[in-house]
């Protein structure tokens, strides 16, 4: 009904500096309730061809500015988020179904902290030069941007993700077209409120909401857009190699991952118990760095299984904008469904689930009876080949299974396709270091989870994903470099 539709929030395209309307429209969720609470543009050609024209109008001024100017706006946005913390935590944590709790501790702060990090970074990055005195030359490389980037970000992270690819991107003199999910694209639209008041020049910031399979298809196909950076499923980035392989665009692909958490018996359990229920639950386990497959020697195995349980059935499932609530709702349906069907095919395999779905009943506040809740899930005697231990859930599911030697726990957290992060916990130094060599992860956390210096490298081996991204791996990716020889 009409009287319906004018109570929901209505979201608009961002070209050119302006917003604009669009034809059609999808519906967009609040998952803690099931209710359609916000309209998303349901984008295609047309709308991704006039923000790829504005993002090209804009390239030349914007990349002749210098990096200093670029940065003292991107410092000018990160302010004007941050003022609006609030605001943003909120909307997302609506949006997302993620706790309100986590939205302002890690998504809000950390998208703050992408914008002024890149606007450092861009400060000082220098340029390679070698001399060959025998022939009188002198070489050296300069960087320049590329052109117009299309970055198509997920809907389990949403801002924090977004920004993680347009703060890169646009510090160094790239104009972008980015397309968030269109299950989550409210903070996306509400940070294009502020790009103007930050001084960003219009049409160097365009956002286009849709789909992928029309908004972000559109963008990966069109030939002015050399460069893609994606995170999502290994499915869709297989779909954009395909796509962009006629116009040889330069793709970042940030995957998926099955990331095993290593517990040897000599590990600090005080401190490891709580760290691998974070690792295992934060987010919904909706965070592509989450430990799903937790390999605990046979030593401490019973030990650590008690008490993890124990300590899982602690985390409050609820109302996301409760402040003491630890788990919020899945992003959808359909996923909610998905991560079940996974827990129902363990019990089908003879695992056991040892509390969680299926196994405890979940009590929701009134006005949640409709969201898509699932409590934290922990399931041990998984066979290494049971679809549990091999495909990304990502839900609040963990398996937990025993291992005997060092040697034999490395060839089994390798056997999986994926290859993102991996926990090792141990108080050995000298095995903290072997094990973490011989991993096949882009990233090794050891005694902890999570910690991230945007200095280094960041993504995966296999099908985790091509590319590195952070303060030089993104610059090298987000610049065309050019090697100038010069003869005295």
């Amino acid at each position: 009904t009409m009287a319906h539709s004018k109570a929901l929030l209505v979201l608009e395209n961002f070209i050119g500096g302006k917003f604009v309307t669009c034809s059609s429209y999808i519906d967009s969720y609040n998952p803690s309730t099931g209710d359609v609470y916000c309209r998303v543009p349901d984008s295609g050609k047309e709308e991704v061809e006039a923000a790829v024209k504005a993002a090209k109008d804009a390239f030349p001024i914007w990349s002749s500015k210098s990096p200093l100017e670029r940065s003292r706006i991107l410092n000018k946005l990160a302010d004007l988020i941050e003022h609006d913390l609030e605001a943003f935590a909120q909307a997302e944590s609506k949006d997302q179904g993620k706790t309100i709790t986590f939205a302002r501790t890690v998504d809000i702060p950390r998208a703050v902290y992408n914008f002024r990090f890149f606007a450092s970074s861009i400060l000082h990055h220098t340029t390679e030069c070698t001399e060959m005195a025998t022939m009188g030359c002198v070489h050296y490389t300069s960087r320049a941007p590329v052109g117009v980037a299309g970055l198509i970000s997920p809907w389990n992270l949403p801002l924090y993700l977004l920004t993680w690819k347009i703060a890169p991107a646009v510090a160094c003199g790239n104009t972008v077209v980015a397309k968030p999910s269109e299950m989550t694209s409210v903070t996306a639209w509400m940070m294009c409120k502020l790009l103007e008041k930050a001084g960003v020049p219009h049409g160097v910031v365009n956002v286009v909401f849709g789909t992928g399979a029309k908004t972000g298809e559109a963008l990966v196909c069109h030939p002015d857009v050399p460069l893609i950076s994606f995170t999502g499923s290994t499915l869709t980035a297989q779909r954009i190699m395909e796509k962009s392989a006629p116009y040889c665009k330069r793709l970042s692909l940030e995957l998926g991952g099955k990331n095993p958490a290593i517990i040897f018996d000599d590990a600090d359990l005080i401190q490891c118990i709580p760290m691998t229920l974070r690792s295992s639950f934060a987010n919904q386990g909706e965070i592509c760095l989450c430990t799903s497959r937790i390999f605990v020697q046979r030593g401490i195995y019973s030990e650590f299984l008690k008490r993890f349980v124990a300590e899982a059935k602690k985390w409050k499932v609820g109302n996301p904008s409760d402040p003491t609530v630890d788990v919020g709702a899945l992003i959808s349906e359909e996923h909610l469904e998905k991560v079940r069907s996974y827990v129902k095919k363990a019990q089908a395999e003879g695992a056991r689930v040892l509390c969680g779905e299926g196994v405890d009943s979940l009590t929701l506040p009134a006005g949640n009876q409709k969201g898509y809740f699932m409590l934290p899930t922990v399931i041990a005697e998984v066979k290494d080949e049971s679809c549990c231990m091999q495909e990304e859930i990502f839900g609040p599911v963990t398996c937990v299974v025993a291992f005997d030697t060092e040697e034999e726990v490395i060839k089994r957290a390798n056997s999986v396709k994926y290859g993102l992060a991996a926990t090792v916990w141990s108080s050995n130094v000298g095995r903290v270091h072997r094990v973490a060599q011989r991993l096949q992860a882009g990233l090794v956390w050891t005694n902890c989870w999570l910690v991230r210096d945007l200095n280094l490298p960041f993504g995966g081996m296999k099908a985790s994903g091509i590319g590195r991204e952070g303060a030089k791996d993104s610059y090298e990716f987000f610049t065309e470099v050019k090697t100038i020889t010069i003869k005295h």
